[in-house]
């Protein structure tokens, strides 16, 4: 009689099945990321399809964590994975270990894919860049301290521009952590923030060993860097995201070190020929102004205020000449005229003393004619009360005092009667 399963039984069978094959347990398959699925628990779900058909598979978030970069459908890929059966649906399907792009390495797909993300967000911008300083006092170095690359920086910059300082921030550059070391450095070296520049980088290595550069929170911290940061990564060809955010790309550490500062030996050339160029110039300065100096002393030997004293001395010399000789002449001239004068004044002077005299013998005769005296020579008197003449008789009073005046001589009388005019 043939053995009866429950559903779950059977499922279960399957899977027990399926689990006991050795081949089962790790193999790879190929095909097309399809309905894919980045669950918030940290699980990868997706299909695996080609033209002939479709199998489930599933990555847990263990095995999703050492994933480079992130699944897509339409993605063509070669999984590490186990078949097993999922008992609750029974449904057959992949338990995915490890992803790899079919035709494409993950860390070269991982790295197109964060470029991408990060040139959309203009990272890589170079309005975001920021200048170089060019001749820094303060250089900060995150690199590794016992690499290679640190001491060939600090050589290099030691020879060509002794006078800046320079300050190492140690830093992982390679495996695990290096990422999160990385970012500690630029930020502590912001933090303090006595440099004018830093250099970012490490010497070279494979792909993986240079991948810390390449992983997206080194990008968004050089990105953020209120210092500007030259970066510093691996050879000439190689090219890390740090490379694009970076204000400015170095093709190797030392390179860096001779982009960050000046050659002493060329400034100290420049600061020659900037001597010598000063030293002709203040030549010719110094030759223009002595001529100028000539010029204006010669104009001025023309112009002294001696010769132009000389010159007034002598206008004077010959003014008093002038006036000597015309003084003469003059003085006949004015002695003529006066004599003139005095003679007109004369004859005027005559005239007018028989005018006067005649005016003078006429004013005599009207006063003598109209003088008082003539009056009281014919007999009138001038009866006076203090100096008061009394020419009314009825403002006297009796015993009134009254002087009276004379043509010759004069008598004090005393009022008895008053006669007024009837």
């Amino acid at each position: 009689m043939s053995t009866v399963y429950s559903v779950t039984q059977l499922n279960n069978e399957i899977k027990d099945l399926l689990d006991a094959v050795p081949g089962y347990r790790s193999l790879l398959v190929q095909g097309e990321i399809s309905n894919y699925k980045a669950h918030s628990s940290g699980h990868h779900y997706m299909t695996l399809k080609d033209e002939g058909a479709s199998v489930g598979a599933v990555m847990f978030r263990s095995d999703a964590m050492r994933l480079k970069f992130r699944p897509e459908n339409g993605m063509k890929v070669i999984v590490r994975a186990r078949v097993s059966s999922f008992p609750r649906t029974g449904q057959v399907q992949l338990y995915v270990s490890e992803i790899v792009p079919d035709g494409a390495g993950a860390l070269n797909l991982a790295f197109e894919q964060l470029k991408n993300k990060l040139a959309s967000e203009g990272l890589f911008d170079a309005a975001h860049k920021k200048t170089i300083p060019s001749a820094p006092a303060h250089i900060a170095l995150v690199t590794s301290p016992t690499g290679a690359a640190v001491r060939d920086m600090i050589r290099i910059l030691g020879r060509r521009w002794p006078l800046a300082r320079v300050t190492l921030y140690p830093a992982l550059v390679q495996g695990p952590g290096a990422a999160e070391s990385i970012c500690r450095a630029l930020a502590l070296a912001n933090a303090v923030g006595e440099a004018d520049v830093i250099l970012c980088g490490r010497g070279g290595g494979s792909m993986e060993d240079l991948w810390a550069f390449n992983e997206e929170s080194v990008a968004r911290a050089i990105f953020s860097s209120g210092i500007p940061v030259i970066s510093a990564v691996g050879h000439e060809p190689d090219v890390t995201i740090a490379d694009f955010v970076a204000d400015l790309r170095a093709p190797t550490p030392s390179g860096a070190a001779e982009l960050a500062v000046p050659d002493r030996a060329e400034y100290a050339l420049s600061v020659r020929r900037l001597d010598a160029r000063l030293h002709a110039a203040a030549t010719k300065q110094t030759s223009a102004a002595r001529q100028r100096l000539t010029a204006l002393h010669e104009r001025l030997a023309l112009r002294t205020p001696a010769k132009y004293i000389d010159e007034k001395r002598l206008l004077l010399d010959q003014t008093a000449e002038r006036l000597q000789a015309a003084l003469p002449a003059r003085l006949a001239r004015e002695g003529q005229r006066l004599a003139m004068q005095r003679q007109r004044l004369s004859a005027a002077g005559q005239q007018l003393t028989q005018k006067k005299r005649l005016c003078f013998a006429r004013a005599v005769a009207t006063l003598d004619a109209i003088s008082p005296l003539r009056v009281l020579a014919r007999g009138y008197a001038v009866a006076t009360i203090g100096k008061t003449v009394v020419i009314d008789a009825s403002s006297l009073r009796a015993d009134d005092k009254l002087h009276i005046q004379f043509a010759k001589g004069a008598a004090n009388c005393r009022v008895t009667d008053i006669e007024e005019e009837a």
